[in-house]
């Protein structure tokens, strides 16, 4: 049975308890897909959905820097290799 993770529990460099890359992959995708989604409701007239999409585009934005941010962190303790699963 797979735990989930401890509380206040780091993982370590060879065992993380995040996929950080994928994560911001799946960031970086939010962010472009609810941007080019927001400009297509506004060019046809739906002002509500757009608003809601730009909503959905700010927080992959806000997702995209705070992953960034735990990477450098990461690169600091001397881990990662680069791959997408890291």
């Amino acid at each position: 049975m797979m735990r989930s993770q401890p509380r206040n529990a780091r993982g370590t460099i060879g065992h993380p308890y995040s996929a950080l890359n994928l994560r911001l992959l799946l960031a970086v995708f939010g962010f472009v897909t609810s941007t080019v989604l927001a400009v297509l409701a506004w060019t046809a007239g739906i002002a509500w959905l757009a608003i809601v999409l730009l909503a959905l585009a700010a927080s992959a934005l806000v997702d995209m820097v705070v992953v960034e941010l735990r990477r450098r962190a990461r690169r600091r303790e001397g881990g990662g290799r680069g791959s997408l699963f890291e």
